[in-house]
């Protein structure tokens, strides 16, 4: 065993770098899972300060000052975040209150809808079934209901600190952005001045990642906002909701797309029935989510994160549970950087004398004569 050990930390660990990097990364780690939830203000203003910077690049290579540049892109994203504060977040919420006031009629319907099946369908389902689905929804509704109010009494005492979060968010955003080569210097002198494998690293993410969050933000914003446009044409009710859920649902792939769907055809059921204009809007759902998969999203990115789907599922799954939404929005890159460092990490092969099996041993016998 303990030659098992020698031998696995000479081939993974036998680099002063390796070592040192794994340090910073069970130590990143560690503050995360201890107090992170203190720190949140800086991880965000850190990751907004870091995808604003393409913006700032975008404008140094047009002769801009760097001064001017960070202005103006900080204005930009000043802009956007007040209109999310004050605009689209307050609008969601009421039309939110709607629905759930419209609850029970909802239900109602969905009732009177299963109730009718038994009458087509004899050969598919009975009266009895239908009835106990019923009996079993209102009781999930129900635990439902229950968990809402006791979220809503328990997260009282979290308002000052969202309060905190939005006025911090913002001015940290700025002074990261202004002194970014004076931060950038300060860690860099914290490292090992002989960092190839961290450069390395970086460098791979620094392409992928920053394209990805990037690019899934232009996203959301583009099939949000195209959702918005066509409910709205199309003269549903909770529009601006709806559309804030379509963009939402790009985060989580695979997944997002077959969940908001529910949502979507229980309001247009619920505002016009099986008729027409409801298999429109199932339509247009349909459009607008073929669209993004096949046209969106191989013009917006540019850098392919070559990821396989149980990695893409396996790594929402577990991030998420542990940084709820933050995490499934991240889970991809997350992802994406355990891939670099698996790929990227010094190897060391052993030496002949300790190798085993018959390959090596032949190969060993062929050297000597």
């Amino acid at each position: 065993m303990r030659r098992f050990f020698r031998a696995f930390l000479d081939r993974y660990f036998h680099d002063e770098e390796a070592i040192i990097f794994t340090l910073i990364l069970i130590s990143a780690l560690l503050v995360l899972l201890t107090i992170g939830s203190f720190i949140a203000p800086l991880i965000a203003a850190l990751i907004i300060a870091y995808l604003l910077q393409g913006m700032v690049n975008t404008l140094l290579r047009l002769n801009v000052s760097y001064l001017l540049a960070v202005v103006l892109v900080y204005t930009l994203f000043i802009s956007g975040f007040m209109a999310l504060l004050l605009w689209i977040l307050p609008q969601a919420w009421s039309q939110l209150a709607r629905l759930i006031n419209e609850l029970p009629r909802l239900i109602g319907e969905g009732q009177n809808l299963l109730m009718l099946l038994p009458e087509n369908y004899p050969d598919l389902m009975t009266q009895q079934q239908v009835q106990d689905i019923i009996r079993t929804l209102r009781g999930e509704l129900a635990m439902f209901g229950q968990y809402v109010l006791s979220y809503s009494i328990s997260s009282l005492p979290n308002i000052f600190s969202w309060i905190m979060f939005l006025i911090l968010v913002p001015v940290l955003v700025f002074f990261m952005m202004k002194d970014k080569t004076t931060l950038v210097h300060w860690v860099a002198n914290l490292l090992p001045r002989h960092r190839p494998l961290m450069r390395k690293i970086w460098q791979e993410m620094d392409v992928q990642v920053a394209n990805y969050v990037r690019g899934k933000s232009l996203e959301i914003l583009i099939v949000g906002g195209t959702s918005y446009l066509a409910f709205t044409i199309l003269g549903m009710n909770y529009t601006l909701l709806l559309a804030v859920l379509m963009g939402l649902s790009v985060i989580v792939p695979f997944i997002g797309v077959a969940v908001v769907v529910f949502p979507v055809m229980a309001v247009a059921y619920v505002q016009w029935g099986l008729g027409s204009e409801f298999f429109t809007v199932l339509a247009v759902y349909t459009v607008i989510q073929l669209l993004d998969a096949n046209v969106l999203v191989p013009i917006i990115f540019s850098e392919t994160v070559n990821l396989h789907p149980v990695a893409i599922i396996a790594a929402v799954l577990v991030f998420g549970g542990l940084w709820g939404l933050a995490g499934v929005f991240f889970a991809i890159p997350l992802a994406t950087l355990i891939k670099a460092i698996v790929n990227t990490w010094p190897t060391h092969a052993p030496p002949d004398d300790e190798a085993v099996g018959p390959d090596h041993e032949a190969a060993r016998i062929i050297h000597n004569d």
